[in-house]
């Protein structure tokens, strides 16, 4: 556990209690009453049950929709699965402000539905839910996948030899292995919603707001540091009583699991409603990914002279930028590649570690350390990018000129995924395994080599996956310490965005399908990487 929590001490702890005891402190002396006049305020009030309700609909309505793909992806053999796949992942690297406008396009004025149907849905709640599960469909696929692919279908099977219809062989049986994984995917999906940014801002209008919209909206616009700060306290206070109750929860449900190589648990789809189920994910993904995403290729081509590759051409001088660069826009994408690949590093050895620990019974305090790993999830990245400015900037921490900085802020966020993805496969292997390698005389090394490893290889490609993903689209910390003359894709997508012009408009449509083609092609390569048989196959 010492590097775990020497990391979020230094580059998460350090820099939130820094900016929260700035905004709470008026010439060296605590000022705590501002924080029951934020907390009384009708209009605060208002903010914090919005930022809830919403939260759950929006984490519901995920589950419902993507928990049918999830086993489509884990027991269903089919042609172009994995770059189908890959495909779903994609909407979770593009920028919450892309997002944003993809589904302004679709649901706005001028937009699909709009012409189709004559029907608009922006600045309604249902435009922002609709977004919400366009983001966060991946997180439910992958994390609920992962471990339903790797579950002995052979268990459900028994079941039903022994009596048992097929749903009741998937209740008893299956729903109970699944649902420290399914916790842990609603655990995310909450989170990212609860501080949704971009999506609420762009497609909520001047009747919704998060806590996280408010904390920009007074940090940045009212400058009005002490109420940001009492604000992100709540938030904080929310976030860490929704993940004790998990902790708790969760823990009680987790036991030893048979895992197997998920390659023998796929089989061609079988029956009339094996093959409606694939149907209906197939036309899901197509309306909920594709028609987003394609809106957002057909925007980059269209140009003020017709379809053609303008915007992407402007993208290679710094003049086509109107001044908004010091580099060309498209120095970029290897910026954001070689981030995201150290930020993922980082992620892959500090959760590993913390998952491994998390897996030892060693008391509460532990077990305590597994709700605080998911925090970076539900803390403002505005509070995070801007305590990273005030602490890190002297010496011997003094990281503000240095290029590793916007890694370690990407790998603050993508921690939590690698924790949460490995950990119920880590507490699902059978610990009699260890206990029978260390009785042959294998070290402790030599024992999770050649146990722990090949079992969870699998978790550990999908979790790289994810912190590959959420390294290149996360935004809210790094554009506050993304040096100009090294912009990342969300970031000069950003940029982009906020200046007037159908130039840069196309621009940013241009950066995003960018973005969009970078993941997907990334993701299909780590999906292609596939454990050894040989070794997994045995146990």
């Amino acid at each position: 556990m010492a590097a775990p929590v020497a990391f979020f001490a230094l580059f998460f702890a350090y820099p939130v209690t820094a900016i929260v005891g700035r905004g709470l402190q008026v010439d060296g002396v605590w000022r705590l009453g501002r924080i029951g006049e934020v907390l009384t305020d009708p209009a605060v009030l208002d903010v914090l049950w919005f930022t809830t309700w919403q939260a759950l609909a929006s984490t519901a309505l995920t589950l419902l929709i993507a928990l049918p793909a999830a086993y489509v992806f884990a027991r269903l053999d089919f042609p172009g699965k994995q770059l189908l796949r890959a495909v779903v992942t994609v909407p979770f690297v593009l920028p919450t402000v892309v997002v944003g406008t993809a589904f302004l396009a679709l649901l706005g004025r001028g937009g699909l539905l709009d012409e189709v149907w004559g029907v608009r849905l922006d600045t309604s709640v249902w435009a922002i839910l609709l977004a919400h599960v366009f983001f966060n469909y991946a997180v439910v696929v992958r994390t609920v996948g992962g471990l339903w692919s790797q579950l002995d279908p052979r268990q459900e099977e028994a079941a039903r030899v022994l009596g048992a219809g097929r749903f009741a062989a998937w209740r008893r049986v299956t729903l109970p292995a699944l649902v420290p994984a399914v916790a842990a995917a609603a655990l995310m999906v909450f989170l990212f919603t609860f501080t949704s940014f971009g999506v609420v801002q762009i497609l909520g209008g001047p009747a919704y707001s998060t806590l996280e919209v408010e904390i920009y909206r007074q940090t940045a616009q009212l400058l009005d540091l002490p109420t940001a700060a009492v604000l992100t306290l709540v938030q904080f206070a929310a976030v860490g009583a929704i993940l004790a109750v998990h902790a708790w929860t969760v823990r009680r449900r987790e036991s030893a699991l048979k895992l197997v190589d998920a390659a023998r648990t796929s089989r061609p789809p079988r029956g009339a409603g094996q093959w409606a189920l694939l149907g209906g994910v197939l036309v899901t993904v197509v309306l909920l990914v594709l028609v987003p995403l394609g809106v957002l290729v057909e925007r980059s081509l269209d140009g003020p002279d017709g379809y053609g590759l303008g915007y992407y051409r402007a993208l290679q001088s710094v003049g086509g930028s109107g001044g908004t660069f010091l580099v060309p826009p498209l120095e970029a994408v290897w910026n954001s590649l070689e981030y995201a690949l150290v930020a993922t590093s980082v992620a892959l050895v500090v959760g590993g570690l913390a998952a491994a620990a998390l897996t030892r019974r060693a008391g509460r305090l532990v077990r305590g350390f597994d709700a605080l790993l998911m925090l970076p999830l539900g803390v403002s990245a505005v509070t995070v990018g801007f305590g990273f400015l005030i602490t890190l900037d002297r010496p011997p921490l003094d990281l503000r000129t240095s290029w590793i900085l916007v890694p370690l802020a990407q790998a603050l966020v993508g921690v939590p995924f690698v924790v949460r993805t490995m950990l119920p496969v880590l507490r699902a292997v059978d610990g009699r395994l260890r206990e029978a390698a260390a009785v042959l005389g294998a070290s402790p090394l030599r024992a999770w080599r050649e146990v722990d490893l090949p079992m969870v290889r699998r978790a550990l490609l999908v979790a790289a996956g994810f912190a590959f993903a959420v390294s290149l689209g996360e935004f809210g910390a790094t554009v506050f310490i993304a040096r100009p003359d090294n912009p990342t894709l969300p970031v000069a997508v950003a940029r982009l965005l906020g200046r007037a012009g159908d130039l840069s408009y196309g621009q940013a449509m241009a950066l995003s399908t960018i973005l969009m083609v970078v993941c997907a092609v990334s993701l299909l390569v780590l999906e292609r990487v596939r454990p050894d048989r040989s070794v997994s196959g045995e146990f």
